[in-house]
């Protein structure tokens, strides 16, 4: 499979297309982001009804961890468009049902990262913010102890982020479009980052910040969520040309 080498540039080419799909299938895109949206509104009130402030930022960074999970749904809608199509909601589950199984491998091992990374970040939450309330009202000043576990949260969720990024960043489309088995696709992904890693880590800075910050400001998500995952498959596309 031929791999071509990414620049800046395609950073802008993957967003602006990524832009028209989303501004083009927006209703459907809307409705499918909004079942995240609900899910993080669910989870950032149960945080903060219990007291649990600081846990909220761990919260929002743990999205990208499972976010590569739903990128088939947004394959089954692109793919509807660009062949002239009915975009409806059928698309999202053709997309699924289009995408290779191993798809669902690739899923259980990010659950499985996210099950990771949520304990640990129990765990240094409980060791340093303990069993006392942070109140939304009372976060600022923040305390020394919820700062180091702001700090050492990031930490450990950066690097498994970045072992994830690497492994499903490009693989995850390859199986949506069937392009490869597991292992292969896994390979290819981790060729892709590695053979354009400035470009890519500023693509993984980039989408985490967009992502991440309308997780912090969910009526965003709906709108960004689509955006950035047409944008993902388009800068895929670049880097790994359809034959």
């Amino acid at each position: 499979m031929t791999i071509s080498p990414l620049s800046i540039a395609s950073l802008r080419r993957a967003m602006a297309q990524g832009w028209r799909i989303a501004g083009a299938t927006r209703g459907v895109g809307m409705a499918y982001s909004l079942l995240f949206t609900l899910g993080g509104l669910a989870i950032i009130g149960g945080l903060l009804s219990q007291g649990w402030t600081p846990f909220v930022i761990a919260a929002a960074g743990a999205f990208m961890l499972v976010g590569p999970a739903i990128l088939a749904g947004f394959f089954g809608i692109a793919g509807a468009f660009e062949a002239g199509e009915a975009v409806n909601l059928g698309c999202i589950g053709r997309g699924f049902a289009r995408a290779s199984r191993a798809l669902w491998a690739l899923a259980l091992v990010c659950a499985l990262l996210f099950m990771i990374f949520v304990t640990d970040a129990a765990i240094l939450y409980a060791y340093m913010v303990g069993a006392t309330p942070v109140w939304l009202g009372k976060l600022l000043p923040t305390s020394a102890n919820v700062l180091s576990f702001i700090q050492w949260s990031a930490v450990s969720g950066l690097f498994i982020a970045f072992l994830l990024y690497c492994v499903a960043a490009f693989s995850v489309p390859l199986l949506c479009e069937r392009r490869a088995g597991l292992v292969e696709a896994v390979v290819i992904s981790v060729r892709v980052v590695f053979g354009n890693f400035i470009v890519a880590i500023v693509w993984g800075f980039l989408l985490a910040t967009v992502v991440v910050g309308s997780v912090f400001l969910l009526p965003l998500l709906p709108l960004t969520l689509p955006w950035m995952a047409h944008a993902s498959r388009a800068l895929y596309r670049e880097a790994l040309p359809l034959a």
